[in-house]
């Protein structure tokens, strides 16, 4: 998903165009049609050259082992259910793009939202904790990842200034309240020399944090730009690591179809301890050595490439949903 000028004014991806695109897509290809397509597009991975990177994308997303299903409760909904409902419009466009493709007999079962435990029953979802091990199947298996409320999360811009040219400093702007790992940043280091933060909080949890909102193109003028998660994962750090500007962040406690639990601390981003403590010296050690925060630049495009492909991605969404279904027993 490219950035669109709409997003460099307000940071935020235009609604209007996803609902029509989402409600075209709805009325101008039929299900029965995206139904047979399926098995072939599924057998196309084999022959691609990005094969294996498709398949351990959904094996990541969807740790759910086939050869040992899960069942669904008996009560769990089927497909052909799915109904829109009045609020999370987007959470079901999301999801109905690519379960039309699958029978609408089959059974599911999905938590909307920011989710940061993993559901009871295997379950479809926008966020998940990050399993320690980071590999193979684990506790986080009933979490299966989808790309969901992706207008709003999976924003990517064409930063045009360079690294060196940018404002030696570090920005943050987001909403505080209620967030304990920001409100932890706010009480340590707003007004500190070398810092530009902003709470965006309807109500500022403290008056003078309320330091004026910035855009994506604002933000974009500084070296720094700080990734700190809130309610689940840190919303700007798709953007952030497709820009010139290097994120900087604590290691991440959750993670979403960008899959943060892969990201690499000093590959692909710029780590802080968990308090903080190490962040002024982390800057002064990137501004004294630019060369290597142009490394860790190269990486995170890099990083971001691997999301860029819409045919992958279709193939990525089916393959994820296709070992959903049969690891609940149901393909």
């Amino acid at each position: 998903m490219n950035l669109v000028p709409y997003c460099l004014r307000t940071g935020k991806n235009a609604k209007f165009p996803y609902f029509a695109r989402s409600v075209a897509r709805e009325l101008l290809v039929p299900a029965a049609l995206r139904r047979a397509q399926r098995e072939r597009l599924l057998a196309s991975i084999a022959g691609r050259p990005d094969r294996d990177e498709i398949e351990a994308r959904a094996s990541y997303c969807c740790r759910l082992d086939p050869a040992a299903p899960v069942p669904l409760p008996a009560d769990a909904p089927r497909l052909r259910d799915q109904r829109l409902p009045w609020k999370g419009q987007v959470y079901y466009f999301d999801t109905r793009e690519w379960l039309r493709w699958f029978p609408r007999d089959l059974r599911w079962l999905h938590v909307p939202g920011d989710v940061t435990a993993v559901p009871p029953a295997p379950a479809i979802v926008k966020s998940r904790p990050i399993a320690e091990d980071r590999g193979g199947a684990s506790a986080n298996a009933g979490a299966v990842l989808l790309n969901l409320n992706k207008v709003r999360h999976f924003i990517f811009v064409r930063d045009g200034l360079r690294f060196a040219d940018k404002l030696p400093r570090a920005v943050f702007r987001g909403k505080v309240k209620g967030k304990p790992k920001r409100i932890a940043l706010f009480e340590r280091f707003f007004g500190r020399p070398g810092l530009d933060l902003g709470d965006t909080s309807s109500r500022a949890v403290r008056p003078e944090w309320a330091n004026g909102r910035l855009s994506i193109a604002e933000q974009l003028r500084f070296r720094y730009v700080l990734a700190i998660e809130g309610n689940d994962v840190a919303s700007n750090l798709k953007w952030v690591l497709s820009s010139n500007s290097l994120a900087v962040m604590p290691r991440p406690e959750y993670e979403t179809w960008f899959q943060e639990g892969l990201l690499e601390p000093g590959v692909h981003y710029v780590e802080i301890r968990p308090d903080y403590a190490d962040l002024e010296e982390k800057l002064a050690w990137y501004d004294a050595h630019p060369g290597e925060a142009e490394r860790i630049l190269a990486a995170a495009h890099a990083w971001v490439d691997r999301f860029r492909d819409p045919a992958r991605e279709r193939l990525v969404s089916l393959r994820v949903l296709d070992r959903y279904f049969r690891a609940t027993g149901q393909r």
